[in-house]
């Protein structure tokens, strides 16, 4: 699966979020750009990525800094150092 994220790093939430099988490469790719051109346009700064990942929980497993916020990520380690 390919992933179309748009990220806003300041508030710290996830703003777009789509899927695209992995034969839609081409249009996630122009769905990524589309949306770079538009934030760019009207001066938004989010990130704007495009991940692969087997599915939406190992996605969620590698990119966890999307998913949850910094306490949620120090608590999981802390956790599995105990």
């Amino acid at each position: 699966m390919i992933y179309l994220i748009e990220y806003d790093r300041p508030n710290g939430r996830i703003v777009t979020f789509e899927k695209f099988d992995d034969t839609e490469r081409v249009k996630a790719e122009t769905a990524r750009l589309h949306l770079d051109l538009k934030l760019s346009h009207n001066s938004v700064e989010h990130e704007v990525v495009l991940l692969e990942a087997d599915n939406e929980e190992a996605l969620r497993r590698t990119h966890r800094r999307y998913f949850e916020d910094i306490s949620q990520i120090i608590n999981s380690v802390d956790g599995h150092n105990q």
